[in-house]
């Protein structure tokens, strides 16, 4: 089928992306927090928005069930349908991967000083720059404007079209802080934004994620578990350290242990090495847990590591577990920590997938990158971000990922991310051509 668009209509949805309406769209995404299971009221506020921008499109906070990690959660969902027509499926998501809220941020960021505003800076006001936007809100506001100009264009001109902007809850990568690392493999999670709005509805024939990306579209993307480690002793006071097991205690042998991690990681690596491949494999520790702040004259008698991995096409994580399990326990067997129990347990997020490249969404996303920059996208390899791209994949969706680049960060504070006015123009065009593409390919 020709999947090339009329002129006329390119250059409608060109004309309905510009800057104002991209600024004002992040001031209404970034004007309060909106962390992991408390989107809600960014999604009020945003549909608000939208529904007095674009009234002629359809803007519904649809709410989450509340669980103790979703306690105020919500997707924004916009549609626009005219006629029969295979649904395109434009997703990004509402919370950050940072919080705004010092208690949560930082241990991570190393700064108690509230989260930066919005602002626009440089010489004629062309950076956009502030808290959260690199996850998601700067790809957000361009998938948001991008779908709103191709639905107004495709209306206008009475083309039979069904699009769907997703702006999810929970679509940050989150472990259960509260579980503990019992042996076992945990079962993958059957909640979040983009599982709640897939549930009971026919599948889109298509789907653009759009979050910051490397410079080019991936159409495979790596999946992710979490790994959980728990040393564990007896009670002992301070005071009487040496007669500890292991003597000092466990965190003055904690060195071991992330040595042998590293070993680890090492070995993992290199059995996944391959330069062709479009996803990569990796691993780290994000957080150490020991004791009581408040009464440091106790050793702690537990220490939990908690890992974030990346897993490739074929990888078990059951095998996986066991894997890090046996290098642990042969790396701790000659050391002080021999007779410390250890218990080590893996949680699958879920699997890595692709999406085939001669399907049309790819072909699509390529014809618009190369009207966008004069160029072909260059081929991207080893990329090892996982979002849920993979969890529409692995539902039979096929999927592109692409995003607008960051600037590099604020040296002064690296909260403060920045993104050219520029790009997030130029992607929400970008998403708006995919958006028409798909619409002509599909009409035939």
């Amino acid at each position: 089928m020709d999947d090339e668009v009329p002129a006329p209509l390119r250059h409608a949805a060109a004309r309905a992306v510009d800057e104002a309406t991209l600024v004002d769209a992040l001031a209404a995404l970034t004007a309060q927090p909106s962390p992991y299971g408390r989107e809600r009221a960014t999604a009020h506020r945003v549909a608000d928005w939208a529904t007095g921008r674009w009234p002629e499109l359809s803007w519904r906070v649809d709410p989450l069930e509340r669980t103790a990690t979703t306690p105020d959660s919500a997707n924004l969902v916009g549609g626009s349908d005219l006629g029969d027509h295979p649904e395109l499926l434009i997703y990004s998501h509402l919370d950050t991967s940072l919080t705004g809220g010092t208690d949560f941020d930082a241990p991570i960021t190393g700064r108690h000083s509230p989260a930066p505003a919005l602002e626009l800076s440089g010489p004629a006001g062309e950076v956009v720059s502030g808290f959260g936007l690199s996850v998601a809100r700067a790809a957000a506001a361009a998938a948001l404007v991008g779908y709103a100009a191709a639905a107004e264009t495709l209306r206008a001109a009475g083309r039979p079209h069904r699009l769907t902007l997703l702006l999810a809850a929970t679509g940050t990568h989150r472990d259960d802080p509260t579980a503990g690392p019992e042996d076992g493999v945990a079962p993958a999670p059957t909640t979040g934004g983009v599982l709640h709005h897939l549930r009971g509805r026919p599948r889109p024939a298509a789907a653009i994620v759009a979050k910051t990306s490397p410079p080019g579209i991936l159409t495979a993307e790596p999946g992710a578990m979490f790994l959980r480690i728990r040393l564990s002793s007896g009670f002992h006071p301070a005071l009487f350290r040496d007669t500890a097991t292991p003597p000092g205690g466990l965190l003055a042998h904690l060195g071991v242990v992330v040595e042998a991690l590293e070993e680890f990681r090492r070995a993992h690596l290199a059995l996944r090495a391959d330069p062709d491949a479009l996803v990569g494999a990796e691993l780290g520790l994000g957080a150490v847990r020991a004791g009581q702040p408040g009464k440091p004259d106790l050793l702690p008698g537990m220490v939990d590591l908690h890992l974030y991995l990346t897993t490739v096409p074929g990888d078990d994580p059951a095998q996986i577990t066991d894997a890090l399990r046996a290098t642990l326990a042969r790396r701790l067997r000659d050391t002080p920590l021999a007779d410390c129990g250890l218990a080590v347990a893996g949680h699958p997020a879920h699997p890595a997938a692709s999406t085939p490249p001669t399907a049309p969404i790819c072909r699509h996303a390529d014809a618009a990158w190369l009207a966008a920059y004069g160029r072909p996208p260059v081929p991207l390899r080893g990329w090892t971000g996982s979002t849920d791209g993979v969890v529409l994949r692995a539902r039979g969706v096929p999927t592109v990922r692409l995003g607008p680049p960051a600037l590099p960060p604020d040296p002064a504070d690296p909260r403060r991310e920045r993104y050219a006015l520029s790009e997030l123009v130029r992607f929400a065009r970008l998403y708006a051509d995919i958006a028409l593409r798909h619409q002509q390919a599909s009409t035939g």
